[in-house]
């Protein structure tokens, strides 16, 4: 065990330290992948010499050469990258909070072509979605008030939910809208802005909405008895405004 840990250390450190010069596009990818896989076999509470291993890594991926590189791909491998950090630093965030909303953005960013299969990244962002539930990050979106980012983050689910996908997407999605629904503290605007897509997921006048959306929505409202009782105003009003646009259609 000893040995192993010693040469992902190893391995963590040569890898971190090319962060800071990246290579071309195609070999960044390929460098961004390595550092990913390493840190999701270090655990949560790493030892000191661990942490020395990850610290490269760390100081690299929010650097804006990597943060905010132009390319699709580099950003969703950084997100794999961040999202694994994330995991195991909680339940301390790994940044500022600065860094930490620029880190958020970028997260949920990579939820919006969550539908696309054919992109070799398909599993970096299923696994973003995962790790994201997993570790209860929209905790720290809260703490941030990301009103917007987190309103993003709910159209985005419901834009990019499939058939197709695993049931652990479908779960995670219902969750993560669950708790941040039933935390309570939310204000009423932000509220209404976070009921909207849902509700719009429920109007069966909208062609555009597909019936796992729909499903998604149904169970969203169904887990959420605190939110239900607490803004049942906010609903009527918004099934009031679907109901007039219905009728005038």
């Amino acid at each position: 065990m000893a040995s192993a840990n010693k040469e992902l250390e190893e391995e963590l450190l040569e890898a971190g330290n090319k962060l800071f010069d990246p290579p071309s596009v195609e070999d960044l990818l390929l460098l961004l992948f390595k550092v990913g896989r390493c840190l999701q076999r270090v655990e949560q509470s790493p030892t000191e010499s661990m942490q020395n291993a990850i610290s490269p890594s760390l100081k690299a991926l929010v650097d804006d050469k990597l943060i905010k590189h132009s390319d699709v791909g580099v950003k969703v491998a950084v997100t794999s990258c961040l999202i694994q950090l994330t995991r195991i630093t909680a339940p301390d965030a790994p940044y500022n909070d600065d860094q930490m909303m620029e880190v958020l953005r970028l997260i949920v960013s990579s939820f919006e072509n969550l539908h696309d299969t054919s992109s070799q990244l398909y599993g970096e962002r299923i696994l973003v979605l995962e790790v994201f539930e997993k570790v209860r990050l929209f905790v720290v979106m809260l703490d941030l008030q990301c009103d917007a980012l987190i309103l993003e983050m709910f159209q985005n689910f419901f834009k990019t939910i499939r058939e197709y996908h695993p049931e652990k997407v479908f779960s995670s999605m219902k969750t993560i809208m669950v708790l941040i629904l039933e935390e309570g503290g939310l204000s009423e605007d932000t509220a209404f802005n976070l009921l909207s897509p849902i509700m719009d997921s429920l109007d069966n006048g909208n062609e555009v909405v597909l019936p796992i959306a729909r499903k998604l929505g149904e169970s969203v409202l169904q887990n959420c008895p605190t939110h239900l009782k607490t803004y049942s105003r906010q609903i009527a009003m918004l099934s009031l405004a679907h109901s007039r646009t219905a009728r005038a259609a």
